[in-house]
C-alpha cells in the first residue's frame, strides 16, 4: 500500500509540476505578455491617461511647455 501511495503521489507531483513549469506555465506566460504590458504602460504614461485625483476627478499632471535648452554647460 505504501508503494502505491508513493507512486501515485510522485505521479501527481510530476503532473502538477508539468502544469506549472511547462511551456504554458506562469513564467512562460509572463515572458510572453511582459512586452505588451510594458508598451501599454509606456503609452499610458506618455499621454497621461488615468492620472487623476479620485476626489475631484481633475488631472494631477499639468502639461507645461518645455524650457528652452541652454546647451551644454
Amino acid at each position: 500500500m505504501t508503494t502505491e501511495f508513493v507512486l501515485i503521489l510522485g505521479l501527481y507531483a510530476f503532473i502538477l509540476l508539468g502544469v506549472f513549469l511547462g511551456d504554458r506555465g506562469p513564467i512562460a506566460t509572463f515572458h510572453g505578455s511582459a512586452p505588451r504590458f510594458a508598451a501599454k504602460l509606456e503609452r499610458d504614461i506618455a499621454v497621461g491617461k488615468t492620472f487623476t485625483k479620485k476626489s475631484t476627478g481633475t488631472p494631477t499632471i499639468e502639461w507645461r511647455d518645455p524650457k528652452p535648452d541652454s546647451g551644454p554647460q
